[in-house]
């Protein structure tokens, strides 16, 4: 009994004196866990549970030994865009949610799915609950092209797109028309290599991934046979990574077809180039420029497919045929660059040139939405305006991800991004700035509320029943997985 009553002493005690260092005993006893009172632990909310969303819980559980984590999220599945965004055929990067599942599983943290904040709970009641709130839910919205013509038929979005191919849900109606010879890719960066590579790539390649059935039919029919990849500036400002463009390079069944006058002078300008964009020009020079070997030109002459960067090339309007509501074509105007490097700016040269295509995919990026009305939103950057991850304005909210500062970078710069949000919210906690002194009821009441507004929550635990019959699914056809492709079938699955 002595020993019961020193722990939760001393426990008391550090978690209201915000001490940086955690007692050898609460330690030892895995923190405030889920199994003690959980009134004495500050209680941290996180509105999302992609990898910003997943980064911020784990870096805070090693941070905090006092701490417990809620992860709420709007579809029954956790994982965000790397279930969703990440390429079929890139399934290593796939492998962080190994290490976002330990995190889910550890003992301060809970999963919520089915859980759309902003409607079924707001932002406002989570904060009576939590001590902290932290925003992580990404950039679900498209950027408009901004060109007439680009609702009409056979136009989507990159972000769309990749949503139909990966399963996303509210993406499964896209059907989109692969009907036509050629497409037209509108962005150069690694999001529009994926979609080019996936539109090109061999069946037998794409059928050992986990690719959506629907989509893997459909691209079986296409007669989509040339993608052209149209980027604003040059070679040298290209977005992808080289990576990304050596998987195109040596895409079985394909061959470049680059303009030789897009690269004039990018040679001469290579000495002076970063280490890695050197590395990337160069390879495009290559493939654009230099007269392959024997058997490179016989893999050439042998394909039937092919892919193309367009450089110094800005979208004008998107053509329609003639009497009907579809894509025929694209007007490209012909810029000129000013200045050098990553801040060299398009110019417009008067010159216009039509492309004619029947798909036109818009991989221009991606961009935050607002969730609730009481939280800050910056409409035109489409960021929560913050402060190294502190909500302005606002007190215990904070940001991390896409959400913070936009969409850019790998996951790994999503990491970091949420790591700094992660270490100002534990300075307010030190600083007393965050107070965390009073008891909050955490996902108590908040279960409660949800319960009463008939919202049936889904845990880690039912997630792992989607998984296992996803798995299952893959396996029988020799794929990693299969996934459910509505969130019905993912409640009835999570719910048997």
């Amino acid at each position: 009994m002595n020993s019961i009553k020193l722990f939760f002493s001393q426990r008391k005690l550090w978690t209201f004196g915000r001490s940086r260092h955690t007692s050898p005993l609460l330690k030892d006893l895995g923190g405030c866990g889920r199994s003690f009172s959980s009134s004495y632990c500050p209680k941290v909310c996180i509105v999302g549970s992609g990898p910003a969303g997943f980064y911020t819980a784990q870096h805070i559980i090693k941070a905090r030994q006092d701490v417990e984590v809620d992860i709420y999220e709007r579809l029954p599945v956790p994982f965000g865009l790397v279930r969703f965004g990440v390429a079929p055929d890139h399934p290593e990067v796939k492998n962080v949610i190994n290490t976002f599942t330990q995190t889910a599983k550890h003992l301060r943290c809970s999963f919520y799915g089915n859980v759309n904040v902003g409607m079924d709970v707001s932002v406002s009641e989570l904060q009576q609950a939590y001590h902290a709130v932290v925003l992580s839910y990404g950039a679900g919205g498209n950027r408009c092209i901004g060109v007439p013509g680009e609702d009409l038929a056979g136009v989507y979005s990159a972000k769309d797109f990749v949503g139909w191919y990966n399963g996303l849900p509210s993406c499964q109606e896209l059907s989109p028309d692969l009907s036509s010879d050629t497409a037209v890719i509108l962005g150069q960066g690694n999001v529009a290599l994926d979609v080019a590579r996936i539109l090109l790539s061999p069946l037998d390649i794409l059928k050992k991934t986990d690719i959506t059935q629907p989509a893997l039919e459909a691209l079986a029919e296409s007669r989509v046979r040339r993608v052209l990849i149209v980027g604003r500036r040059g070679p040298m400002q290209v977005a992808c990574t080289i990576k990304e463009l050596r998987e195109m390079v040596n895409l079985p069944g394909t061959r470049p077809e680059m303009v030789a006058a897009d690269f004039q002078g990018v040679t001469e300008a290579l000495k002076g180039l970063p280490r890695p964009r050197k590395r990337l020009t160069e390879l495009m020079l290559k493939t654009a420029l230099e007269v392959p070997g024997e058997t490179e030109q016989e893999r050439r002459r042998n394909a039937s497919r092919s892919w193309g960067f367009r450089f110094f090339r800005s979208p004008v309007e998107v053509l329609a045929e003639p009497n009907h509501n579809r894509v025929a074509g694209i007007r490209l105007a012909v810029n000129q660059l000013e200045g050098s490097g990553d801040g060299a700016q398009p110019v417009l040269t008067g010159e216009m040139e039509d492309v004619s295509c029947g798909m036109v995919i818009s991989s221009i990026g991606y961009k935050s939405l607002p969730i609730d009305s009481s939280v800050p939103f910056d409409s035109r950057k489409a960021i929560v305006p913050n402060s190294m991850g502190r909500v302005l304005q606002a007190t215990a909210l904070y940001c991390s991800g896409w959400l913070k500062t936009g969409p850019t970078g790998v996951i790994a710069t999503t990491m970091n991004n949420s790591f700094d949000t992660v270490k100002s919210l534990l300075e307010d906690m030190d600083s007393g700035t965050l107070d965390v002194s009073a008891p909050k009821t955490g996902s108590e009441s908040i279960r409660t509320l949800l319960d009463k507004r008939g919202v049936k929550l889904i845990t880690f635990s039912d997630w792992e029943k989607i998984d296992n019959i996803e798995t299952a699914r893959g396996a029988a056809c020799g794929k990693p997985r299969e996934k459910l492709l509505t969130v019905e079938e993912m409640l009835k699955v999570a719910r048997t």
